[in-house]
Parts: C-alpha cells; structure tokens; sequence
C-alpha cells in the first residue's frame, strides 16, 4: 500500500500573528481531518509577506504533501496568496471563466456591480480548478494538490470539508492508528529515554511518545507513556508487543504504573 501523503495546513494573515485575531483554523482542521481518518503532519503560520509567501509556498510545491491554506485570497492590497502561489510555481496569474461567471451571478443577485475590485477574486494561477464557496459563492482554487481558501471560518472549513472529500476520499479511513499508554509515576523523563530509543529499534514502525505533566489535586506528577503506530492490522499486533515489553521493563525497573 502506498504511503498516505503528509497533509500541511498553512495559515495567512497578519491579524494572526500580532494577536488582534485568535486562529481557529488549526483545531478545526484537525477535527476535521481525523473524522476521515487522515492526521495533519506539520502547520505553518505566516503574515501576508509576499516575498516570504512565495518562499513558503516554493517549498511546500515541491514536496508531495496535500497542502490547506486558509487566507489571503480576497481582492485587497494586503492579499497576496494567490499572486504568491503563482510566481511559486512559476505560472502567470490568469482570470479564471467560471470564477467570473460565479462573480457575475452573485453580483446580479445581491444588486452590486461587476468591478475591476471584485473581478480580482477570480484571479488565479494559471492551471488552477475552483473549490466552491457555499456561503457566499466566491470560489477558491485548487492548484498541484495546494487548496486555497478565505481565512473566514464560515467559508473556509465546509470548503475544507468538499476538498477533502472530493480530492481525496480513497485516502479516507485507510489506515488506522493504535496506542497503548499508562501513567508513569516516580520516575524522571531521562531515566526512561534509553528505554524509549531502545523499543524504536525493536519494534519498528512503532513510536515511543512521553507526555509529562506536573499534577493536580486528583492525580500526582506523571508522565503519560505510550506506545502508537499507524496502518493495518499488523501495526495493532506489533503495538500490543512492544506495549506489553514497555510494561516488563518498567516493572523490572520497579517504577510505579497505571494503565489508561
């Protein structure tokens, strides 16, 4: 089985990063994503630099990845995605038909006139398909496996949801995760790591992870120590083993456990 490509979501916007708005892409993708049984690999915030766009996007083109990026698509002077994924990938910016016509039926409807301003918004990469907009219409684009969408939520995440099971719906579900944890009690994080290095080497395919925590009123410091891997079958069986080796080394470590 071919491996299920990395997924990367990319997020636009200064208002980002000097803290006037609150990203709620991330979480939502996640959720989003793990409800097909697809995992998120890495997310890239970034403020609206061309330059720096440019640069983010020339890399990300040339990896395999499927690629989300929320934001910065609209037809203002402080929106630069489109025209970054374009000099990117080396392509004209070119005026898509069917955006155009999408425009011209919205502003039909609502009784606003077609603009050079609004006619912007159909703009896109030359080569580039369009991911519909339910909310308002205004298209966003496909291009070399990068999807492109308004930073608005109410827009950007059914948009997210179309591509995802448009796109990209033979990768759903393929592959499963499996994880064994417990609690690891008494015992700093640097006592455990040979362990942890050791079971990777043993058992490979499966990740050793610890997630420490400080405590509270109901449960003492800890750390979480688990076992995960992904795929078929097999994976769960080979998750089982180095799980139940984990728990004989640490009971011939005398450490003090509970299972979760």
């Amino acid at each position: 089985m071919a491996a299920t490509p990395k997924i990367g979501l990319i997020i636009v916007g200064d208002e980002i990063l000097s803290g006037m708005r609150q990203d709620k892409h991330l979480g939502a993708v996640i959720e989003r994503l793990h409800a097909r049984g697809l995992h998120l690999s890495w997310v890239q915030m970034a403020g609206d630099d061309p330059d720096y766009l440019s640069d983010l996007l020339s890399g990300t083109f040339s990896r395999p990845d499927i690629v989300l990026c929320c934001g910065g698509i609209g037809g203002t002077p402080d929106d630069h995605t489109r025209q970054a994924a374009a000099r990117a990938l080396g392509r004209p910016i070119v005026r898509h038909p069917g955006a155009v016509a999408i425009i011209e039926e919205r502003c039909s409807e609502s009784g606003q006139p077609v603009d050079e301003y609004r006619l912007r918004m159909a703009d896109f990469p030359e080569g580039a398909a369009l991911i519909p907009n339910p909310y308002n219409k205004i298209a966003g684009f496909t291009v070399h496996d990068h999807h492109f969408v308004p930073g608005f939520p109410v827009m950007a995440w059914p948009m997210i949801e179309w591509v995802l099971d448009t796109h990209y719906r033979q990768l759903q579900h393929s592959t499963r995760e499996y994880k064994q944890a417990l609690l690891l009690f008494e015992t700093p994080e640097a006592r455990i790591t040979p362990v942890m290095e050791a079971l990777e080497k043993e058992y490979v395919g499966c990740k050793l992870y610890s997630l420490p925590s400080v405590g509270d009123d109901k449960l003492a410091r800890h750390i979480e120590l688990g076992v995960k891997a992904r795929g078929g079958e097999e994976m769960k069986t080979l998750v089982s083993q180095a799980f139940t080796r984990l728990q004989e080394i640490l009971q011939d470590m005398h450490c003090v456990t509970q299972l979760l």
